[in-house]
């Protein structure tokens, strides 16, 4: 279906793929036999010996660090060693060489102070590479968590403003329809090169992987559609 539908890959997400690894792996098996990209979404509670089985055929890895506080991890996620997410997120960049992105769900007086933002972006900085995406996104009161209010635009747009302070080049705001910042900007020259709205790319100015503007490279695979 994927190459009828000319997709350019196959992402394994919304449900949590770690639960059907099997089957992802088959599939991905599948999908780089016909040169397809993969990428797998996840919360990155996985071990390494799990990561390793899966990731000869993964291109991407995109984990979500919720929160860079045991305490947060433990109450809300019920996790009590977050390390081994972070553990298992280098592995996939620093082993296998995958291409990998961060999210984190900034919930208000859960996870979003300064201090602790600022230690998320620098592991991402000095363990990732500046150049991996961080991807900030708002938080919608649900279920257990519905007495909280949604996350204000000025603290997504601080936090923002923090993982650039700390040398990060690609850092988004998500889940706010039409928000400058969900376009990618040259981390040189500030030139808009990617235009977007939700999950459609409205227009693209990457030019044989850099800016044309500066000549910046830009680490992104695909193109306009």
């Amino acid at each position: 279906m994927a190459k009828e539908q000319n997709c350019q890959g196959i992402s394994f997400t919304y449900n949590e793929p770690t639960l059907w690894l099997e089957y992802c792996l088959d599939t991905a098996i599948k999908a780089k036999e016909v040169g397809l990209h993969t990428s797998f979404v996840t919360n990155g509670f996985l071990t390494p010996e799990a990561l390793d089985l899966i990731a000869p055929y993964l291109d991407a890895y995109r984990v979500d660090v919720k929160s860079f506080s045991a305490t947060f991890y433990r109450k809300v996620a019920e996790v009590n060693d977050f390390q081994g997410i972070l553990e298992v997120a280098e592995r996939a960049k620093l082993k296998w060489g995958m291409h990998l992105e961060v999210v984190t769900n900034l919930v208000p007086e859960l996870n979003d102070s300064s201090e602790e933002l600022r230690e998320l972006a620098r592991w991402i900085r000095d363990k990732l590479g500046p150049g991996t995406p961080w991807h900030i996104t708002k938080f919608f009161p649900h279920l257990e968590l519905s007495a909280i209010p949604p996350t204000p635009i000025q603290a997504l747009e601080r936090a923002r403003e923090i993982g650039i302070e700390e040398g990060l080049w690609f850092v988004y705001i998500g889940n706010v329809s039409g928000h400058p910042f969900e376009n990618t900007y040259c981390p040189s020259c500030g030139e808009l090169l990617i235009e977007r709205r939700n999950t459609r790319i409205l227009s693209y100015r990457v030019e044989k992987g850099g800016c044309p503007h500066c000549g910046q490279r830009i680490p992104i695979v695909g193109g306009s559609r």
